[in-house]
């Protein structure tokens, strides 16, 4: 390392490194001792002193958004088992089988343990931290004095803590001058949220899970909640009122057959089944007039938009009775308490926003939300999907700002005392645009971080093309083998959850705490001590020398957040969020006087200017690739089992959790049509789309509408056959209609 490389970096950068073994260099003073053994510094991996060597703690689970809390039971200072907190306001005791299997899957033998950079020859080898760095900033700087600060950007995540998020945000935008930067929250939260700030004035998900336990009626909306989110579905189990429980969904899913009624529609035909529920509410005279004029705008203009959505329009398209209809209708007039319950199969939707708005129009006209068992409630689907929507800084400011608004800006400056021209004057461009600054040639440089894009993006032969155009990937991952670590020309080894700390904010706004109980193999890291190797290394560590734990870090989100919807200025700190059994936002008093249920809207103001919800709608569309004769089936996507996540990146590694799904993909196709194709289960058939094909295992099952496909999306093969359409307000992909052929495979 150079003198020069040396003398601008603060001795944190240096203590850090050295403490790695990969520099002589001495710091004066005892600076980097204490940084090293000092639990919370710089997040080493080293086990919190507080824990005594055999003990237990508890800590928020790492997979999804429910947020449940498992205690992890120590042996000789390391976490070695882990049972459900009995006592934590989530999950009660209980947890599903990957929050069981949480720690075992950070044994893989294909962890990611040192940098790994690509060779002349092509192959990936193993370099030192100081060489991936200097590498990792010589070349985005490289890209951008050439191209320009738009030619580099980065993808994040939801499965970061929230502190990694805000550094991630904040050295990106403000220390290296990026302009764009988006996270993989736009492929399952984005919608929720455009239709929230909308509808609302702030992405706010008005609920708390007792609401769960507290309806007399129950609507779920593209939503397998048994499956996809089992805790929240066990808190349904719990509910003592007996509720009518209306699944609208077109498969006969888990869910769906637990359901008093389950309307099976067809795909996309969600907006004209609810503005006719609306139709039929306002013919009825089934409204809250009261509600509606103290706490709303847009009513008059909605009213007469719905007019021409009859219940026998709805019957036409959604292939269900107009009777049933009806009786829906009455069910939400009649229930004391009814919550609307939606998560991908609406958010995944070319027109997903004003799907979530019909589903708030409905509570908002019948006065059902801010009281007990009430709301219009997004599940959220990664563990951190709500701390990447407050605070990574991607397409929008931190704590619900806006880059463009220079009020904001000039806030944010002030909280991190950096100078206000730092910041960028305009939001980023969001996912999609991203790759398509690739295939034009805008974006040459992308720093991938906790995703796996090559895997999960929409229309995946032509991402992983994409990607191998750029001139450097940075892939910063746990796992050197996932499919966009193998793109990459530089791998940056981070550790897991259970091997760092910081906070997760679940789906009912709840903070929780994430504690180091294991040491991250090899020479990885935290992302949090990443982004400060990469300040230092990139020249501008002194803009984060208050940056110096995830802890600490905390305490700048809580200047953040001070005065916007999401305050949480009154959580002392991490012991007492701890301590609470976690907090939800908004959280000003001290976090041991707040009651742990909360819900949002209960004085009937909302977080517009003039404290008014929104009524907002617009004409249904028909989707851009409907079935043909060449591809007479419409696939769906969804998820296939609770021991899945996502691109099995996590629990393909858990023996155990292999053993509760199955091992190929499979294709789920309804008896007749498999009947007409001389398809038989457990065949091997080949499915095709206008982008690729796929081979499955068949699965002949009346679950599955006739016409119908569905596909698992956790397999590698199924991206390979979406079709890369987005909804045009939130740009989020909607993976679960395009039209595809099927046959079976002459063995």
């Amino acid at each position: 390392m150079s003198s020069r490389t040396l003398d601008k970096m603060t001795g944190v950068g240096r203590g850090l490194l050295q403490s790695l073994g990969q520099l002589t260099y001495q710091p004066d003073g005892p600076l980097t001792r204490d940084l090293v053994r000092t639990p919370g510094s710089f997040g080493l991996g080293q086990v919190p002193e507080r824990l005594r060597p055999d003990a237990v703690t508890d800590m928020v689970c790492g997979f999804c958004a429910t947020g449940c809390s498992l205690r992890v039971h120590l042996k000789e200072g390391r976490g070695v088992n882990l049972t459900p907190t009995t006592d934590y306001p989530v999950n009660l005791g209980m947890a599903c089988p990957k929050g069981w299997e949480a720690l075992n899957v950070l044994d893989a033998t294909d962890r990611a343990t040192t940098p790994l950079l690509r060779n002349d020859d092509g192959q990936l080898e193993p370099v030192s931290w100081h060489t991936a760095l200097e590498t990792f900033c010589e070349r985005f700087k490289e890209i951008g004095a050439k191209h320009g600060p738009q030619s580099v950007a980065f993808l994040s995540t939801g499965q970061m803590v929230s502190e990694e998020m805000a550094l991630l945000g904040a050295l990106a935008k403000f220390g290296m001058g990026m302009l764009h930067g988006d996270g993989n929250t736009r492929q399952c939260m984005a919608t929720a949220v455009t239709a929230y700030k909308e509808s609302f004035g702030f992405d706010a998900p008005p609920y708390t899970y007792q609401d769960f336990e507290e309806s007399d009626v129950i609507v779920l909306v593209g939503s397998n909640l048994s499956v996809a989110h089992p805790i929240m579905w066990e808190r349904v189990c719990r509910n003592p009122n007996s509720p009518h429980i209306v699944v609208v969904d077109p498969r006969r899913t888990e869910t769906a057959m637990a359901a008093t009624t389950h309307l099976a529609i067809q795909p996309k035909s969600d907006l004209t089944l609810f503005y006719a529920l609306a139709h039929i509410l306002i013919r009825e005279g089934w409204i809250d007039r009261e509600f509606i004029q103290a706490s709303t705008t847009g009513f008059e203009e909605f009213a007469l938009f719905v007019q021409p959505y009859t219940p026998e329009r709805a019957a036409e398209a959604s292939g269900n009775p107009v009777e049933t209809i009806e009786q829906v209708a009455r069910l939400i007039h009649e229930g004391r308490r009814v919550s609307f319950w939606w998560t991908m199969g609406v958010n995944q939707n070319y027109e997903g926003v004003r799907i979530a708005q019909s589903l708030i129009n409905l509570a908002l006209m019948t006065g059902n939300i801010g009281r007990p068992g009430t709301g219009a409630n997004s599940i959220t689907g990664q563990c951190n999907a709500m701390g990447s929507r407050m605070w990574s800084n991607t397409t929008g400011l931190f704590a619900g700002r806006d880059f463009a608004n220079a009020e904001h800006r000039f806030e944010v400056a002030e909280a991190l005392d950096i100078p206000v021209e730092r910041i960028p004057t305009e939001n980023s461009w969001p996912y999609h645009k991203i790759m398509d600054g690739i295939r034009s040639g805008e974006i040459k440089g992308l720093w991938i971080v906790c995703t796996n894009t090559a895997h999960s993006w929409i229309h995946q032969s032509e991402t992983r093309e994409l990607l191998s155009q750029l001139d450097f990937l940075v892939v910063q991952d746990m796992y050197h083998t996932t499919e966009t670590a193998q793109l990459a020309d530089l791998v940056l080894p981070a550790a897991g959850w259970g091997e760092k700390e910081g906070t997760f904010i679940n789906s009912e706004r709840r903070y929780g705490v994430v504690k180091r109980v294991r040491r991250p193999p090899g020479e990885s890291l935290p992302d949090f001590s990443i982004f400060r190797l990469v300040a230092e290394y990139w020249g501008c560590g002194d803009m984060f020398a208050e940056w110096t734990s995830p802890e600490a870090a905390f305490e700048i989100l809580k200047r953040l957040s001070q005065g916007r919807p999401c305050d949480i200025t009154g959580i002392d700190d991490y012991a007492a969020l701890d301590h609470a059994g976690g907090a939800q936002w908004p959280c000003t008093e001290p976090v041991a006087t707040v009651v742990q249920q909360r819900r949002l809207f209960e004085d009937g103001q909302f977080y517009h200017a003039d404290g008014r919800a929104k009524f907002r709608w617009e004409e249904s569309r028909a989707m851009p690739e409907p079935p043909d004769a060449e591809y007479p089936f419409l696939l769906l996507t969804g998820r296939g089992t609770a021991s899945q996540w996502h691109t099995q990146t996590r629990t393909g590694k858990s023996a155990v959790l292999k053993k509760l799904y199955p091992e190929r993909l499979h294709v789920e196709i309804h008896p007749e049509d498999a009947r007409e194709l001389r398809v038989e289960s457990h065949a091997r058939v080949v499915i095709r789309s206008r982008r690729g094909e796929v081979v499955a295992t068949a699965f002949v099952t009346p679950t599955v509408a006739r016409g119908q496909l569905f596909l698992p999306m956790h397999y590698e093969a199924t991206n390979q056959l979406t079709l890369p359409h987005f909804d045009p307000y939130s740009h989020q992909p909607s993976y679960k209609d395009c039209a595809v052929s099927i046959e079976p495979i002459q063995e």
